[in-house]
């Protein structure tokens, strides 16, 4: 997935997974997917994915400021 933020592209395909969390199992309706990247240049990025009765009912990008990503990194060791 690809996502445009503040002139910035994000990109799944050209940045490095760092962690990927899921919760719950494919096909389930509630079961979701969190995965954190970082670009080449840098910034971080969190893709989310999930079922219809998920918190993620689509799939999307969201930025994170390094301390974010870190943050998010010791909730999910």
């Amino acid at each position: 997935m690809q996502k445009i933020i503040c002139k910035k592209v994000y990109d799944t395909e050209k940045s490095v997974l760092i962690k990927k969390v899921t919760c719950g199992t494919f096909g389930c309706p509630e079961g979701y997917e969190e995965s954190l990247y970082k670009t080449e240049s840098g910034n971080f990025f969190l893709y989310t994915n999930g079922g219809e009765k998920s918190k993620y009912k689509k799939e999307d990008i969201t930025r994170m400021s390094a301390e974010k990503a870190k943050i998010w990194l010791d909730a999910n060791a």
